[in-house]
C-alpha cells in the first residue's frame, strides 16, 4: 500500500523546498516524504500485526498528516475518530473494530504521538482494509465502513483530474479531523496535485466552539493565509456568506470552494456567487470513499446547471431507480464491520434525477419523506431549502408526518433576524400543502450535541426526540440554552463586548470594564447568601450554593489588583459608584431573589459564567496582546475562565436535576433578563477613545 508515498516522490524531487504542510509547524516536500517513511518504520515495528487496526484522534496539524500517511505506508488499518464523537461512540468504534491501540496527540515532536494500547478482542476485517470510517449517520451507533487504499487514492485522483491541478495552491482544512470528505478530497487530493495543505488547529480557524463557529475569525484566516481552495458543508458556507455581506471582506485568492454533505438552497448559491465565491456542489457517500460527483466550472457558472451536484468524476456510473432513488455502480467499500460483503450495486437512499446534460440533481432522502394526513408526499429538504434561502434563517428542520400542517424547528441567523417574515417569504414560494404553519426557535444543530453528522446532515430522529415529544423530553439545560438563544444573540451584538473579544479596546476601556465588573462581582456572594436563605428547604441547591460561595469569596479583590496592574487606581475604583446599568442589573437580581422565586438566581449564574468563559478564552489574550499589559492585569479574567468552564459542566448537571416547572421558568426568565441587563453594562462603557484610536 505505497501508492501515496510513491506519488510524493516527484514532488520531493522537483519542488523539495516548497511547503507541503503549512500551519503551526511547516514541512517541505522533501522533509514530508522522509518523515513519513521514518514514522512508518516505527509503526511497523510497534504494530507487526497489520490485520488489526489502530485508532487516531488528532486535531489538524503536521503530526496528523504524517501519521495518516505513515499508517497507509505501513499497511496498518486506521480508524480516524472525529472529535465530536461521544465517549460511548468512540468506545463502540474501538470495540467493534478490535482496535489494538489509540494514537493520541503529544507535544513530543520526535515521536509525534502517544501510543495507548487497547485490550479489545480482534475483529475480522475485509482484506485490503486501509481505513475504517465510522459514520454515525442518522443513528447514535457508528457504523464502520472499510475502504481500501487503492479506492481512497483513486477517488482523490479523480478529484484532481476533475478540477485540474491548477487549483492545487493552498488548501485549508476546515472540516473536523476524522471527516472522510476532507481527508480524501482535501488532504489526499492536495498531496497528489503537489499543493500546500494548510492544517491549523480548529481553535485557530474559528472552531474552538463547534456549536458556535466564529465566522469572522474564519474568514480572516482564509484571507490572511491566501487560501485558494476549501471544502465546506452548507452551514459553513452560510456563515461565511453572511459575514462577507456584513463586512465587505472578499476572498479573491479562492479559486475552488467545494460544498457537500447536504443540499444547498438556490438563494444561498446566488448570494455566494454575487460575492465572487467559486462555489461548486458535489455529492458522495462514505461507502464510495467520499466524492462521486462534482460540478464543472461551466455548470457552476451557468444559470441552467447551477444547483446540480454535477456529473460523475468517472469512477461510478449513476442510475435512477423507478422510485427516484439514486443508484451507484462502480467501486465502493469493501464491507462494513460485522456485516456481509458489500453489495455490487449501491442504493444511496437519496432521491434524485439526471437531466438531459447528465447532471445529477439531489432532491431529498428516501427515508425522510413526510406524508401528511391529507396524503401528500413532501420531501422536507425541499421545504427546508426554501427556508434556508432566507438570510434570517441559519438552520431548519421541517416536520409534520401524519399531521395536517407542517412545522419547522428554526435556528435564527442572528439576534435581529425576523424569523416570521423569513418563514412568510419562504411560504410564498411553496404550494399551500407544503407551507410551514408553525415554528419553534431552537439552539443550533451541531455534531457536538448529536444533532448533525460530521458532514452536516441533520440527524432527524435525534432532533425530534429533543423537540417534538414534549418539553419534558428535552434536558432542562438544553431547553435553557434554546429558550434564551435570542436574548443571548442580542447580548453578543453589543459593540463593546465584540470589541473586547477582538482585543480592539483601549487601556482605559479595559479599566472601565474592570471597574463595572468589581461593582457587580462584589455582590455575587451576598446574592448567593440571599438565595440560600430562601432555599433552605432545597438541600440540592443549598449544596451547590455553598460550593459557589466558597469559590467566589474574595474575587472582587482580584479585580482591584488587576486595575492597579493595568495602570489604573484600584482603590479609586472600589470607592466609586457603579454605573446606572450595573446598579440596575444588581438591583434586579436582589429583587427577584427576595420577592420572587430565589431559584431564579441560577439564570444569572448561566449568563455570567458563560460570558466569563468567552472573555477568558477569547478576549483576555487578545486585549493583553493589543495593549501590552502584564499577565497580572488579567488575573480575574483568566482564572475565571478556567474556574467557570468547570462550573458550567457542574451547572449543566445541576440544571438537569431540576424538575419543578416553576423553578425552570424562573431560571429561564432571569437568564433572559440578565442577558439584556448585562449587555447594558457593556454598552455603558465609553468607546470614544477606542474609536478615535
Amino acid at each position: 500500500m505505497k501508492a501515496m508515498v510513491e506519488a510524493l516522490r516527484p514532488h520531493a524531487a522537483n519542488i523539495p523546498d516548497v511547503l507541503a504542510i503549512d500551519g503551526e509547524k511547516q514541512l517541505s516536500w522533501a522533509d514530508l516524504r522522509s518523515q513519513v517513511m521514518r514514522v512508518a518504520e516505527v509503526l511497523r515495528a510497534r504494530f507487526p500485526d497489520t490485520s488489526r487496526p489502530v485508532a487516531t484522534r488528532f486535531d489538524h496539524g503536521m503530526a496528523h498528516c504524517i501519521i495518516d500517511l505513515a499508517l497507509i505506508e505501513a499497511a496498518i488499518p486506521a480508524i480516524p475518530l472525529p472529535a465530536f464523537f461521544t465517549p460511548a461512540q468512540c468506545e463502540h468504534a474501538l470495540v467493534n473494530s478490535g482496535a489494538q491501540a489509540m494514537l493520541a496527540a503529544t507535544d513530543d515532536v520526535a515521536h509525534f504521538c502517544e501510543i495507548v494500547p487497547l485490550p479489545h478482542a480482534a475483529a475480522r476485517l475485509p482484506d485490503h482494509t486501509a481505513k475504517i470510517s465510522f459514520t454515525s449517520g442518522s443513528t447514535g451507533t457508528p457504523k464502520g465502513i472499510c475502504l481500501s487504499a487503492d479506492h481512497l487514492f483513486s477517488v482523490a485522483q479523480s478529484v484532481v483530474d476533475g478540477v485540474g491541478s491548477h487549483h492545487a495552491g493552498r488548501h485549508l482544512a476546515l472540516l473536523p479531523p476524522g471527516i472522510l470528505l476532507e481527508n480524501v478530497a482535501g488532504f489526499y487530493a492536495t498531496m497528489l496535485a503537489g499543493g500546500t495543505y494548510v492544517a491549523l488547529p480548529q481553535a485557530d480557524i474559528g472552531l474552538a466552539e463547534a456549536f458556535r463557529p466564529d465566522f469572522l475569525k474564519m474568514i480572516h484566516v482564509i484571507r490572511d493565509q491566501q487560501i485558494t481552495s476549501l471544502i465546506l458543508v452548507p452551514e459553513y458556507l452560510t456563515g461565511l456568506v453572511t459575514v462577507m455581506e456584513m463586512t465587505g471582506i472578499r476572498l479573491p485568492a479562492l479559486t475552488l470552494l467545494a460544498v457537500g454533505g447536504a443540499r444547498l438552497a438556490p438563494a444561498l448559491i446566488e448570494r455566494a456567487v454575487a460575492l465572487g465565491l467559486p462555489v461548486r456542489q458535489g455529492y458522495g457517500l462514505t461507502e464510495c470513499a467520499s466524492v462521486v460527483t462534482l460540478e464543472s466550472d461551466a455548470d457552476a457558472a451557468s444559470a441552467e446547471g447551477r444547483g446540480s451536484v454535477g456529473r460523475s468524476l468517472g469512477l461510478n456510473r449513476i442510475d435512477i431507480a423507478d422510485d427516484g432513488e439514486v443508484i451507484l455502480i462502480g467501486p465502493h467499500y469493501l464491507g462494513a464491520i460485522g456485516e456481509a460483503e458489500a453489495p455490487g450495486i449501491l442504493h444511496s437512499g437519496d432521491i434524485g434525477r439526471i437531466d438531459d446534460q447528465g447532471r445529477l440533481w439531489i432532491e431529498g432522502r428516501k427515508s425522510n419523506l413526510i406524508i401528511t394526513s391529507f396524503g401528500r408526499n413532501i420531501s422536507p429538504e425541499w421545504v427546508e431549502g426554501a427556508l434556508l434561502a432566507q438570510p434570517g434563517i441559519a438552520q431548519a428542520m421541517v416536520h409534520g408526518d401524519h399531521q395536517s400542517r407542517l412545522g419547522a424547528l428554526i435556528v435564527p441567523a442572528n439576534a435581529g433576524a425576523d424569523v416570521a417574515a423569513a418563514v412568510a417569504a419562504a411560504n410564498a414560494q411553496l404550494p399551500a400543502y407544503a407551507q410551514v404553519d408553525h415554528v419553534r426557535l431552537v439552539a443550533p444543530f451541531t455534531p457536538m450535541n448529536g444533532q448533525l453528522t460530521g458532514n452536516g446532515r441533520l440527524k432527524r430522529a435525534d432532533i425530534a426526540s429533543c423537540y417534538l415529544k414534549g418539553a419534558e423530553a428535552l434536558p432542562f439545560y438544553d431547553r435553557l440554552v434554546a429558550e434564551t438563544r435570542e436574548a443571548q444573540q442580542q447580548f453578543l451584538m453589543v459593540p463593546q463586548l465584540n470589541a473586547g473579544l477582538a482585543g480592539q479596546i483601549t487601556r482605559q476601556a479595559y479599566i472601565d470594564y474592570l471597574t463595572q465588573a468589581y461593582h457587580h462581582v462584589r455582590h455575587t456572594v451576598p446574592l448567593m447568601q440571599a438565595a440560600r436563605a430562601r432555599l433552605s428547604h432545597r438541600p440540592e441547591l443549598i449544596a451547590a450554593l455553598d460550593e459557589y460561595i466558597a469559590e467566589e469569596t474574595g474575587h472582587e479583590a482580584w479585580i482591584l489588583a488587576d486595575i492597579d496592574a493595568a495602570g489604573g487606581n484600584g482603590a479609586g475604583a472600589g470607592a466609586s459608584a457603579p454605573a446606572p446599568a450595573t446598579k440596575a442589573m444588581v438591583d434586579h437580581a436582589y429583587d427577584v431573589i427576595r420577592n420572587g422565586n430565589p431559584a431564579a438566581f441560577f439564570g444569572m449564574v448561566y449568563v455570567l459564567e458563560g460570558t466569563s468563559v468567552a472573555m477568558a478564552s477569547h478576549g483576555a489574550g487578545a486585549v493583553q496582546q493589543a495593549l501590552g499589559l502584564p499577565p497580572e492585569a488579567f488575573t480575574y479574567l483568566t482564572s475565571h475562565g478556567a474556574l467557570d468552564q468547570d462550573h458550567l459542566r457542574f451547572f449543566e448537571g445541576l440544571m438537569n436535576q431540576l424538575d419543578n416547572a416553576e423553578d425552570q421558568q424562573a431560571i429561564i426568565d432571569m437568564a433572559r433578563d440578565m442577558f439584556g441587563l448585562f449587555g447594558g453594562v457593556f454598552a455603558s462603557i465609553s468607546m470614544e477613545n477606542d474609536l478615535a484610536a
